[in-house]
């Protein structure tokens, strides 16, 4: 009610009598009470509309903030800013010098006992008085050695098959050729072996490989065929990795004819199994059978297809985590992570002390205050990001920012998270199958895309033999060589 219809209301009123002040009291205070429920129920949602505002905008802060040591983002895409400052290592100081310690061979060009030829410099007259020394007899020989590498040019043997007539009965017979010359014109074993090298080994595109066959042997070729030759020695390998009772898991992007599709490995210290799919989550596990089929422990980054495997155990790598916590501690400042970050690095500098000095497992008291230690600083963690409040009416968990979603998850699965304080042959991160993954980036960079999926799985069968080989110590030419002849080296599959 305005002012002027107020006071010409109470002057009417007053002039009316008691009873119709009463009334216009009571009018007036109801509109008030109204009034004040508008501007309350307002400030609520002006209140709601500004928390989710400041939950946005820290979450945005938090994201431009992120970089290599603070998440999972590659070093690569660390702008210049970031790039000019010095990230804070996690490893200590070991106190040696930088460089190579005492007692390293090193490495360096020695010579030769038996070269392949000598070339011997006589003097033909004496450096003193000019007389002939060429019958003189040798005082010594000083050597020295170059080591060169000839021009190669491709060896090209024909093979001819006579065809004779029997001089008894004039039949007409022809030699057969060799079962290794199918075709009238071919590749030899030689061929095939470097062009899989460079093309699976040294992750040269097929065009590539071509050009360095054709301008340093003057031999091109186009891709080879090893794939059938080590298919067998590869689904072996898949089997032993299935049955290992610590298995890596992972799982990256690339691209296949424009599109994304996603490259899973599964991986030991001796053995790797690549294989490709346009799906990431369970669909693809399933599809490839490795996870359905494993009963041992796997090693992964968390993520929420892998725990639907329940036949087998789980392990989280926490080189993530530690990150993360970083993350949380620098720019969300938050005590709890960076005590916690302390915590999960002392663990796994014990365990490793213990395991160099041969002690099989630390001692139960040990580990319980570990574990106590832990439980109160997820605690802490959780405390200190509540779930937001509901809004709008949704249904379903509570929303929370990446410091609680951390603890949510640390405090969840704490268990798989100090699985390496438990069983030593845990590791404390996910490197393995991290490194597993690291050359297939490489050679996504270097070659670019593949351009069918038939071509995708005829790179990861023969990566997988050749990064199987690796791991054992093979000889990567000499076993391809192998392999193209019809003979590949089978690898220790335990």
């Amino acid at each position: 009610m305005a002012s002027s219809s107020l006071r010409e209301a109470a002057l009417q009123a007053y002039a009316a009598g008691p009873e119709a002040v009463v009334t216009l009291v009571a009018r007036v205070v109801a509109g008030f009470e109204e009034q004040l429920e508008r501007v309350v129920s307002r400030v609520g949602t002006l209140e709601a509309e500004n928390a989710a505002l400041r939950s946005e905008v820290q979450a945005l802060r938090g994201r431009l903030a992120q970089d290599s040591h603070t998440s999972s983002k590659p070093p690569s895409s660390d702008g210049p800013g970031t790039a000019k400052r010095v990230p804070k290592s996690r490893r200590g100081t070991s106190g040696r010098r930088p460089g190579g310690q005492p007692g390293h061979p090193g490495a360096s060009l020695t010579l030769v006992e038996q070269p392949d030829e000598v070339v011997v410099h006589p003097p033909s007259v004496c450096a003193g008085c000019g007389q002939g020394v060429g019958d003189a007899p040798v005082l010594r020989t000083e050597r020295r050695q170059v080591i060169d590498l000839p021009v190669v040019r491709a060896q090209v043997v024909e093979h001819r098959a006579e065809t004779r007539g029997c001089p008894g009965c004039g039949q007409a017979t022809t030699a057969p050729f060799p079962a290794e010359v199918p075709a009238p014109v071919q590749y030899g074993p030689g061929v095939a072996t470097l062009a899989v090298y460079l093309h699976q080994e040294q992750l040269l595109p097929v065009e590539r490989t071509g050009r360095v066959l054709g301008e340093v042997f003057d031999c091109p070729i186009s891709n080879g065929t090893l794939e059938r030759m080590v298919a067998d020695v590869v689904a072996a390998i898949k089997q032993a990795v299935i049955a290992a009772a610590i298995l890596h898991v992972d799982e990256t992007g690339l691209s296949l004819s424009g599109k994304t599709a996603w490259l899973h490995v599964a991986s030991t210290d001796r053995l790797t199994w690549y294989a490709t799919h346009q799906k990431r989550g369970r669909e693809a596990l399933d599809a490839r059978g490795v996870l359905p089929a494993a009963r041992g422990r796997v090693v992964h980054d968390g993520r929420w297809a892998y725990w639907h495997y329940e036949q087998c155990d789980h392990a989280l790598g926490n080189a993530h985590h530690l990150r993360e916590l970083t993350f949380v501690e620098e720019h969300l400042n938050q005590a709890w992570a960076g005590q916690l970050k302390t915590l999960l690095l002392e663990i796994k500098e014990a365990v490793d002390r213990a395991r160099a000095d041969g002690v099989p497992t630390r001692p139960p008291a040990a580990q319980q205050s570990w574990s106590g230690r832990y439980t109160d600083l997820v605690a802490e963690g959780l405390r200190l990001t509540p779930p937001s409040p509901p809004t709008g009416g949704k249904q379903g968990r509570p929303k929370r920012r990446p410091a609680g979603n951390l603890a949510l998850r640390l405090s969840s699965h704490q268990a798989e998270t100090l699985a390496f304080m438990t069983d030593w042959r845990v590791p404390c991160d996910h490197n393995q199958a991290e490194r597993d993954l690291r050359m297939m980036k490489v050679r996504q960079k270097i070659s670019g895309c593949f351009r069918s999926l038939l071509a995708a799985d005829r790179f990861c069968t023969i990566r997988s033999y050749v990064s199987t080989l690796r791991k054992q110590g093979f000889p990567i030419l000499a076993s391809l060589a192998d392999a193209v002849r019809g003979h590949p080296p089978v690898p220790a599959l335990t």
